[in-house]
């Protein structure tokens, strides 16, 4: 069992559902009597919402790993599970019943709340998905680019079927209003995690090299596709300290949280990535962008108290 969840990336899923619980109870549901913000999905529903979302990611995890057990025989050679603890006809299986239960979920969802066109997202983030493992990861940037903008989609897709669907000419404010929160949060997760594909890409040359495929640093070399990403890392953390003094610059309890947990952590993974050079240094800066994708996204629980 343990081999299915770590071939699922369970972590990161655990990570998605949380997400999404946050923007739900502490983010939409605390504002509906002194906002009078307006929800669609009933408990039941919502559960439902996450478990298609969290299926659909987990099958996405499933078939890179497939298409990757060549690559990460040289770069992740302790982490194999394909072929190894599980075979490869099996993942195989696990991936098309994943797909089944997300996409049919999201059927079911989008049906349910009248909605039936909102049916087509998770088409899409599944074929994304797959695409990207098959193919467009092997091109320069793209496949970077498709999988931040899956995970961003996850944060987003709370808003479309809990907000959308219940807009009227007298909530239209609020509800746009939160829904504009909720995309600010899938832009900081795109920005984190774009800049995680690229700390992971120079991380994984090795291996990627010998598989073929046509990354940042296999383009650029190590040295100078470090150099850009420091400077891309820059963007995140401009971003960040824009929209704290912007919005939120005198409410106290926010700005030492985001200076702690946010903008700390940003500025010293720039430092760090000014002097990285060995495999362990990429590592160690693809954890801390993880935390901080983390922490970034718990700030959530901090609304009830800036809105109150």
């Amino acid at each position: 069992m343990i081999h299915f969840l770590n071939l699922m990336r369970w972590k990161n899923l655990v990570m998605i559902a949380l997400a999404q619980i946050l923007i739900k109870y502490a983010l939409l549901l605390p504002f509906f009597e002194s906002h009078g913000v307006m929800t669609t999905l009933s408990p039941l529903n919502f559960s439902l919402l996450v478990i298609a979302t969290v299926c659909i990611a987990a099958s996405g995890y499933v078939i890179n790993d497939i298409y990757d057990i060549e690559t990460d025989k040289v770069n992740k050679p302790e982490r194999l599970i394909v072929n190894r603890h599980i075979s490869e006809k099996v993942a195989l299986r696990l991936f098309i019943i994943l797909n089944i239960i997300g996409v049919g979920l999201g059927f079911y969802l989008s049906n349910g709340i009248g909605k039936s066109g909102f049916f087509v997202i998770f088409i899409i983030a599944s074929a994304l998905l797959y695409i990207y493992s098959s193919y467009l990861k092997q091109m320069l940037l793209i496949g970077n680019i498709v999988v931040s903008l899956t995970v961003a989609l996850s944060l987003l897709l709370v808003g479309i079927f809990e907000l959308l669907p219940v807009i009227n000419e007298e909530n239209r404010e609020v509800q746009i209003f939160f829904f504009r929160l909720i995309l600010d949060y899938a832009i900081f997760a795109f920005m984190i995690n774009f800049i995680r594909e690229l700390v992971k890409d120079i991380e994984d040359i090795d291996g990627d090299h010998k598989a073929g495929m046509q990354t940042l640093p296999i383009a650029l070399g190590r040295e100078r596709s470090t150099k850009i990403v420091c400077i891309l890392s820059l963007i995140p953390l401009f971003s960040v300290v824009y929209y704290v003094i912007t919005n939120l610059f005198k409410q106290q309890l926010f700005v030492g949280y985001f200076l702690i947990f946010v903008i700390a952590p940003l500025i010293y993974i720039t430092i760090k990535l000014f002097g990285a050079e060995h495999k362990s240094h990429y590592k160690h800066l693809s954890l801390v962008l993880k935390l901080v994708m983390l922490t970034g996204l718990l700030s959530i629980t901090l609304y009830p108290y800036l809105l109150k």
